[in-house]
């Protein structure tokens, strides 16, 4: 008997909840008999907070960015006049900032569009590109502003300090209510999260520049605008790298941050009637939608529907993982036998195989009987018999 299943059951509870795109709100099931002794089962929601959560994102998305182009505008003009190099780099981070959440709007609208053609997961990613070209941008415009900042160390220009202060207390105002903003939108997405660091980076960045300003306004000296400018190219470029290193994870479909696929495989191979889990895969459609695949291995007469639920439930209550697709099937015999071989389930080994400790470890590098790799066993002993072993 075998059983395959994809589940998308959310928890109502969880901040991933409007990410995973319409149709997670209420469960509809369906299975399809193939032949004898096969079962094919699907588990699909569908409902509206997702739509309404955008929807008011957007709100707040641009609610920020009309503060922010009117503020910079401002931003460039003074610094020019004063000629302040922190204002006008801080000028050039609002752009990215701007830049950012305008790409963010654009990516949300573009992500909610649904399924279609070879499209199978829609294009959720498109939040995903957003944040890595905004990344991108904030890690190249940190190194101009280090160019420029050491220059003006060694070569410092005359600085008007008032216009500075006046300045950098007036953006101090306005990233904190941008900052606002975005700290009410949705921030469990990669996307919101990118511009919300932006805004928040800028608020620091307008304090250093308005402590330089007081500095140059107090004492005369220069090189204390050029030294905030170099406070704030830090800030973009570790903005700007943890963007590029986030994104590059999903793309890479990396399993999300602070979640171990070798423990997700001990805790499905500890269920009960489970003999191996193999071929597991863990990775993210987009941030804060985590997907799950694996091949599970049970006992001959255990309840495969029964053990696929179990282990949809563990990896949706433990983890937040509500995208899964799972294949169940009974192990064959010569597992299940000790010291008997392994037979392999594909031309290409994926991974590790996860077991419960009821079959014995393969060799590294063993071939099964078709030229196939054997596969990498790693033992687990069930919690239940660790009382039995020797010390």
């Amino acid at each position: 008997m075998s059983e395959t299943g994809t589940g998308h059951e959310p928890p109502h509870d969880s901040p991933r909840e409007d990410l995973r795109g319409p149709g997670r709100g209420t469960e509809q099931g369906h299975g399809h008999g193939r032949a004898p002794g096969h079962a094919h089962g699907h588990a699909h929601g569908h409902g509206h907070g997702h739509a309404v959560s955008a929807e008011a994102d957007r709100r707040l998305l641009t609610g920020a960015l009309v503060l922010i182009l009117g503020f910079m505008a401002a931003e460039v003009v003074v610094g020019v006049v004063a000629r302040s190099l922190a204002l006008v780099s801080d000028a050039g981070h609002m752009l990215t900032d701007a830049i950012a959440i305008a790409f963010a709007i654009v990516a949300m609208r573009i992500a909610a569009r649904p399924p279609q053609g070879g499209f199978t997961y829609g294009l959720k990613r498109a939040e995903i590109i957003s944040a890595q070209i905004n990344g991108i941008t904030l890690l190249l415009l940190s190194v101009w502003f280090v160019y420029e900042g050491v220059r003006r160390l060694i070569e410092p220009p005359e600085v008007v300090g008032a216009y500075v202060v006046v300045t950098g207390i007036a953006g101090i105002v306005v990233n904190l209510a941008a900052t606002w903003l975005l700290s009410r939108a949705n921030r469990s997405s990669l996307n919101v999260e990118g511009a919300f660091q932006h805004i928040l980076n800028d608020l620091f960045a307008f304090i250093a520049t308005t402590v330089a300003g007081a500095v140059v306004w107090a004492t005369g000296w220069s090189r204390a605008d050029a030294l905030a400018a170099l406070v704030v190219a830090a800030l973009m470029l570790k903005a700007g790298w943890g963007l590029v290193r986030d994104s590059g994870r999903v793309f890479m479909e990396a399993a999300p941050a602070g979640m171990s696929p070798a423990e997700i495989g001990r805790r499905t191979a500890a269920l009960e009637h489970v003999v191996e889990v193999h071929d597991l895969h863990i990775w993210e459609v987009t941030s804060g939608y985590p997907a799950m695949s694996a091949h599970i291995l049970v006992s001959p007469g255990a309840d495969c529907h029964a053990v696929r639920q179990a282990a949809q439930r563990m990896v949706h209550d433990e983890y937040g993982i509500a995208h899964t697709t799972l294949q169940v099937d009974h192990a064959p015999p010569d597992l299940l036998a000790i010291g008997g071989p392994a037979e392999p389930h594909c031309a290409e080994a994926h991974g590790p195989a996860h077991t419960n400790g009821r079959s014995p470890e393969d060799a590294s590098g063993r071939r099964g009987p078709n030229g196939c790799p054997g596969r990498r066993r790693i033992r687990f002993p069930r919690p239940d018999r660790l009382s039995d072993r020797p010390t």
